[in-house]
């Protein structure tokens, strides 16, 4: 049984990965971090990691970059492996992530979604054979209205995952508006669409002579994040300490 600490617990991933875990026999969350708590877990909510003294096997973290600091230095100096969720951190912070995990393991993916971090395999075994044929490589990504960054840290992660397939011959082009050429072979164009309430659609497009292959994924709720964050933490508790992502996750099952 995995006793996992759910940082950042009432807040809307914290109350999904509760109810996931829950149903989950091999985990427990043990304890939550939260400034506020609502009264209606069944776990105890202290106001920081550090103030915390439940004794636990990982940290999962879905609260805000500004508590990201703070968090990495909790977890250093009770020697607790991170699943690091939370995303928009600073670039200072990226290198404060890279420092951490040479004390700790921690896990950090742009997408915790199992099924995302499965296609980025499979573009890249489509992309050894299509792109090498003269295939275009194209990525379209939509999400809901309210998201702020263009495009996806998903798209961006599925264009790195197509370019290191192809030796990094590729470089992006993200706006053909004031663009008035052909395409350049050796582009990945990465276009993003803002509507609605979608919750995240992902198509990585090759389009060759006289056919398109489209290899996709659709998130219909944010509890695809939260079921890999959960799976995340499984694996990497008892781990020693480095830098992991999904693909490690996956690579074990």
């Amino acid at each position: 049984m995995v006793k996992i600490i759910m940082h950042g617990c009432n807040g809307h991933m914290g109350q999904v990965i509760t109810g996931l875990v829950k149903e989950d026999a091999n985990a427990e969350i043990i304890a939550g971090i939260d400034m506020n708590d609502n009264g209606q877990n069944d776990y105890p909510v202290f106001k920081s990691l550090a103030e915390c003294d439940v004794p636990a096997d990982v940290v999962v973290d879905f609260s805000s970059y500004k508590a990201a600091d703070a968090l990495m230095d909790a977890c250093k100096e009770k020697k607790l492996p991170l699943v690091l969720c939370t995303t928009g951190l600073t670039e200072d912070q990226l290198k404060k992530v890279q420092e951490t995990s040479k004390e700790i393991p921690v896990l950090r993916s742009a997408n915790m979604s199992l099924g995302v971090n499965t296609l980025m395999k499979l573009v890249q075994a489509a992309a050894k054979v299509l792109a090498e044929a003269g295939f275009d490589m194209e990525i379209v990504e939509k999400h809901h209205k309210l998201k702020c960054d263009a495009p996806s840290g998903t798209a961006i992660a599925l264009a790195d995952s197509l370019n290191e397939a192809m030796d990094n011959q590729y470089h992006y082009v993200y706006d053909r508006s004031q663009r008035h050429e052909q395409r350049d072979p050796k582009e990945i164009g990465i276009s993003a669409v803002r509507g609605g309430t979608i919750v995240g659609d992902h198509d990585v497009i090759f389009a060759g002579p006289d056919e398109v292959v489209t290899l996709s994924h659709r998130a219909y709720s944010k509890g695809v994040f939260g079921k890999g964050a959960v799976e995340a933490a499984k694996f990497l508790a008892g781990k020693p300490a480095g830098m992991y992502d999904m693909q490690d996750v996956i690579a074990a099952k």
